[in-house]
């Protein structure tokens, strides 16, 4: 089986421009003593936006690669994908984000829950699980309501997974199962009782995404009870360790924490705890490399500048139509965005000091820049305008592509 390593990270790069500068912020947490892994990710949404298929994807990374004389692992990840969207990855990955939340709450045949509860005797009662808080108590009721709602899910992970094993074959790519785009967080009894359900359907997951409580807005940071995260991570932590043993999953699986960048608050607490446990982690970027291009656009002055403001505007006109799509991971509030017409007389400084997620900066403007974050479509329309500033700026861009990723995320998690 393809294996992942103890630490990864994903990494988006949905104009496939940064591969390199991405590349550069692993080789730095080496050079720190920490192996991390990168994982290039692109899902179907947004290459269908842009424009752009795997292959291109695929194709920066083994360039980016190839340039810096990268030796260890790396992959390419099709990032949140259903059975109707798989094909187009085939051919390109070799990480695949199984995403089934749409169907958590869908019924499942009625004889599954049955066959489940009979199954696994050994989950009803009290559970105690090393490093859990405290004691699981289960009633058959609980487990009838829990499979209940995760069942048809798990049953679909399979579904996938099947497909992707008869044209890739079963030890040629890493599986990550998603459920964390929907409503309510899967409670660490929830995820016990899902990592069961997706073992008996054969699934050799090395991560799973689950959702965590708090909210995780793309490209700002958590919003939420810090204590209760922590409480809930090291046990989700301690789950995944017992299922691993109990059911016979792969060694090393790890929790995967999608919109995992920016989180800074939560970057010590995830550090103590793997320090504490020795546990993996796999951290998916959210269009944090997309908001350091047009950083690096506006830093570069004149035309980039220009262009980054021209990028503003045309969001904030079309602010409703792109935010729909994200309306349950972003938090904008209209009235902390200023008008085109002020943005437009920003100096670079002005400018940067808004977007860049520097909480301290005076100028920091969080709603600005989840708009921004959500405004890639509007560079995708723009198309070679937009790729031609990208070479232009090519040094600046790099220089806060890489500072980023490894000095607010790979340093803060994984060296510190």
């Amino acid at each position: 089986m393809l294996t992942l390593a103890k630490y990864s990270v994903g990494v988006g790069d949905r104009f496939a421009h940064q591969a390199r500068a991405q590349l550069r912020a692993c080789q730095l947490a080496g050079e720190a003593g920490v192996e991390v892994i990168p994982v290039w990710n692109k899902s179907n949404r947004e290459h269908t936006i842009i424009g752009s298929e795997p292959t291109a994807t695929r194709a920066a990374a083994d360039a980016a690669v190839k340039a810096l004389g990268w030796t260890k692992p790396y992959h390419v990840d099709a990032d949140h994908i259903r059975l109707e969207t798989v094909e187009r990855f085939l051919p390109s990955c070799d990480f695949y984000t199984i995403d089934v939340a749409d169907s958590i709450g869908q019924p499942a045949h009625a004889g599954a829950v049955k066959i489940f509860s009979a199954r696994h005797p050994e989950l009803l009662g009290t559970v105690a699980i090393p490093g859990v808080s405290e004691p699981f108590t289960t009633t058959p009721q609980d487990v009838e309501r829990i499979v209940g709602k995760y069942l048809k899910a798990v049953k679909d992970a399979g579904a996938i997974y099947n497909k992707i094993t008869w044209i890739k074959g079963r030890d040629n790519f890493i599986t990550e199962v998603s459920m964390d785009e929907t409503d309510a967080p899967q409670t660490p009894q929830e995820l016990l009782l899902i990592l069961a359900a997706l073992a008996d359907e054969n699934v050799p997951l090395q991560t799973i995404a689950p959702k965590f409580t708090g909210r995780f807005n793309k490209g700002v940071d958590y919003v939420g009870d810090l204590v209760q995260f922590e409480k809930e991570f090291r046990d989700d932590l301690a789950v995944l360790a017992f299922a691993v043993k109990k059911f016979r999953l792969p060694a090393n699986l790890k929790l995967s924490v999608h919109s995992g960048s920016d989180k800074f608050s939560l970057y010590p607490i995830i550090n103590r705890a793997l320090r504490d446990t020795g546990a993996g982690l796999h951290l998916k970027t959210a269009g944090t490399t997309w908001l350091e291009e047009v950083i690096g656009l506006a830093e570069s002055g004149d035309e980039g500048l220009a262009l980054a403001k021209q990028i503003y505007a045309k969001a904030l006109a079309k602010k409703d139509e792109l935010c729909a799509p994200y309306a349950t991971v972003i938090d904008i509030k209209a009235t902390e965005l200023p008008d085109a017409e002020t943005v437009n007389g920003w100096t670079a400084e002005q400018f940067t000091g808004a977007l860049r997620h520097d909480q301290s900066h005076p100028l920091f403007n969080p709603s600005l820049r989840q708009l921004v974050h959500v405004g890639f479509k509007v560079a995708a329309q723009l198309g070679e305008v937009y790729l031609a500033m990208l070479r232009k700026c090519e040094t600046a861009i790099a220089r806060n592509v890489t500072a980023n990723l490894y000095d607010r995320h790979l340093k803060l998690l994984f060296v510190s």
